[in-house]
């Protein structure tokens, strides 16, 4: 060997080899000693998301016309965050109550939460519930109650194929390999021709799939396209799943968020429900309590019996223990006041109904503001459309000139939040998606 350092760095690297603990002087010398290279060298970078980077790139412009509509989350007129009225006198009811703690929940949560949200969804008279056949537990928002059901379905569904929505949700792609379910495929459900629903491409691609395969289906306020089944199309696909034997797993992540109207909202879920299907149900409370950071929401398996949903409840336990033990407390006691309560409640479906109702107002007048502009095209599709998102139609290159020239920030895809607009905002808009339209 050349140098006597190199030497004495050879000898301490034969010397920490034969010790079954590593005493911290030796190892203090060793990294001394030239050795200082991370153990993460060759890792690589990864990708920015493609939701908050854009918050990301919406922060750091500092021109006073910017508009951020890529991130999912309401937003007021002023383009300020919301915090429900009854959210606020539900946690001031929690703060006050001398019997309330900071202990550990159990592993499947709250019970009461569990049970209000199964009603919610359900409904109070649903022969799910009625016949307890409905194992919920508390997860962590939408993303973790999907997860949850992905890893329970990986380990005691025997039918390792999923079917998502084209497009979806960008996470709904990772969830379920990651979870185990390796075996992910796509249905047709967007017609970018008509900007609608592409129900015919749907159903063929449904009945061309493994008899028993798991279809994603959103419950309402399809995300990212806006775009909704009418109840006769949801009829039609309940025949679909039924011929085909297939497990549907509804996310559901807008329940009076996207028409003002929770039991409308939950037509799908119910509808299939009640016709005596088994099946799965990711809840979240984020949009329509305005939790966003809270992260709560709620997975609901339903079986055939009590008998088999007690079983299926033991064995959730034994995908969450290892997962995150057992979810957080407070967001799921707001949600029990304000769901408990008559007079929360009441006042929880007219703060709704505002929210949906802006949403709305937002759709109108940017539909107006782009026929004022003569922006090309038919612009039908962002009135017909439902929810917080809008799939406008704009290319890539359209929304690059929306960013890089008016400070538009939005999804490559073309989508919008329309939560994220504002009555002062919807001229400009309307100006630079013309513009965009006609010079990319």
């Amino acid at each position: 060997m050349g140098s006597s350092a190199e030497r004495r760095l050879h000898n301490l690297q034969r010397q920490l080899a034969t010790v079954s603990v590593v005493d911290p002087g030796l190892e203090r010398m060793l990294t001394s000693s030239g050795n200082t290279q991370s153990i993460w060298q060759a890792i690589p970078q990864g990708p920015p998301d493609a939701i908050l980077g854009i918050s990301e790139a919406f922060k750091k412009d500092p021109s006073p016309k910017k508009i951020n509509l890529g991130v999912g989350a309401y937003r007021t007129e002023e383009g300020k965050p919301l915090v429900l009225n009854v959210v606020k006198k539900a946690e001031q009811k929690i703060i006050n109550d001398p019997n309330e703690n900071k202990e550990y929940l159990g592993i499947t949560g709250n019970p009461k939460f569990n049970a209000l949200s199964a009603q919610l969804a359900f409904g109070e008279h649903s022969p799910v519930i009625r016949e307890a056949r409905n194992a919920t537990v508390q997860c962590l928002s939408g993303t973790g109650s999907l997860r949850v059901g992905a890893e329970f379905l990986a380990q005691h569904y025997t039918v390792h194929t999923v079917l998502l929505p084209s497009p979806t949700w960008a996470n709904h792609h990772k969830i379920f390999p990651l979870a185990g379910i390796k075996d992910v495929r796509t249905y047709r459900y967007y017609k970018p021709s008509t900007r609608g629903l592409d129900f015919e491409g749907m159903i063929e691609d449904l009945q061309r799939a493994p008899e028993g395969a798991i279809v994603l289906l959103h419950a309402c306020a399809h995300n990212p396209t806006g775009v909704d089944l009418t109840p006769e199309q949801w009829r039609g696909i309940l025949r679909t799943v039924q011929q085909k034997r297939m497990l549907p797993f509804f996310d559901s992540a807008y329940q009076g968020f996207a028409s003002g109207d929770l039991e409308r909202d939950a037509t799908a879920i119910r509808l299939f429900a009640d016709a005596g299907l088994e099946l799965l149900l990711a809840q979240s409370y984020a949009k329509n309590m305005g939790l966003y950071g809270e992260r709560v929401g709620a997975l609901s398996v339903i079986t055939k019996s009590a008998d088999v949903t007690k079983r299926v409840e033991s064995q959730l336990k034994q995908v969450i223990r290892p997962m995150f033990s057992n979810p957080p407390r407070h967001g799921a006691a707001i949600v029990v006041e304000v769901l408990s309560d008559p007079s929360l409640y009441a006042e929880w479906r007219e703060e709704l109904k505002g929210m949906a109702g802006r949403i709305m107002q937002m759709r109108q007048e940017l539909f107006r503001a782009l026929q004022q502009v003569g922006a090309p095209g038919s612009w039908n599709h962002i009135l017909d459309q439902i929810g917080m998102f809008s799939f406008t139609g704009l290319t890539k290159e359209q929304v690059r000139v929306m960013t890089d020239k008016w400070h538009v920030y939005m999804t490559f895809d073309g989508r919008i939040s329309m939560a994220g607009l504002s009555s002062s905002k919807c001229h400009y808009l309307a100006e630079a998606i013309n513009d965009a339209m006609r010079s990319a």
